[in-house]
């Protein structure tokens, strides 16, 4: 689907979001709100699509975040709506919140192909995500604190979980960049990739996925989201119950069959 703000597209079960503004490094901006939450929410309720991967235009930025010229300004009341989209995230302001991740449930996979900055609200981003490829020359970085703003995309709860605190907090108080390099070190993304072999290598790790379960890669996403933060007993509970309806599932007697027949299996889904 052609959209201005993004490039949806879906392809052998692989959901493609390519974040579209490459002249203001992928700023996010009222438009891109309503369309970013279009396509998760088209990724989500499509059975037949099992992967998601999202990636900047251009080589400069996968998303410096939200548009300090425009969303930031209509958030903070200093500049008053303009556009149908303005009035609309104005209207609702948990669009932001969906749109961005930030508590819009969403259990199926996501890849990070980050080319480039994320920044602030892009960093944020691939925080919500599941596994992240980023070429030689990406920064990672949350600037809010440089702007007197807050980093109110979910980072103050997810970073912490994702790196060590302290790597956490330096990110987030200095509002300095880290390199991909560091980001590796500190296992907040997966791999260095070179930039021409970016989606190549995205789409190699989302085909790998896809051949898998959908029941089961959903079922594994929720039990470690909704895990963290719950004690050990409340944790091995929620497994136990989130597992069972995958194995009681069509696919997970296909599974095993399959493997003894010396086959690739097929997967419906249920």
């Amino acid at each position: 689907e052609k959209m201005m703000g993004i490039l949806y597209e879906k392809k052998d079960r692989i959901a493609y979001i390519t974040l579209n503004r490459p002249e203001v490094h992928n700023a996010i901006d009222p438009e891109m709100i309503l369309q970013l939450l279009k396509a998760w929410t088209d990724y989500r309720d499509d059975p037949d699509c099992h992967c998601a991967i999202i990636i900047g235009a251009g080589s400069k930025a996968f998303c410096s975040g939200m548009d300090l010229g425009k969303l930031i300004p209509l958030q903070t009341g200093a500049s008053p709506p303009e556009s149908e989209a303005d009035r609309a995230v104005l209207a609702n302001p948990d669009m932001v919140d969906l749109a961005m991740l930030r508590n819009f449930e969403l259990y199926k996979p996501i890849i990070a192909a980050v080319n480039g900055f994320a920044i602030a609200g892009g960093m944020e981003l691939v925080q919500a995500t599941d596994i992240r490829l980023a070429t030689d020359s990406a920064r990672f970085g949350l600037q809010e604190a440089k702007w007197a703003l807050f980093p109110k995309g979910g980072s103050t709860v997810r970073l912490p979980r994702q790196v060590h605190y302290c790597k956490a907090m330096e990110i987030m108080l200095t509002g300095e960049l880290i390199s991909s390099q560091e980001a590796l070190r500190i296992g907040f993304i997966n791999a260095i990739v070179p930039s021409q072999q970016l989606l190549q290598e995205a789409q190699r790790i989302a085909q790998r996925i896809t051949r898998n379960g959908p029941m089961a890669l959903k079922a594994i996403k929720e039990a470690v989201i909704k895990n963290a933060g719950r004690t050990i007993e409340e944790g091995l509970a929620l497994e136990a119950k989130l597992a069972g309806p995958v194995f009681s599932s069509r696919d997970a007697k296909e599974g095993p069959k399959a493997f003894m027949e010396k086959r690739e299996p097929i997967y419906l889904g249920k």
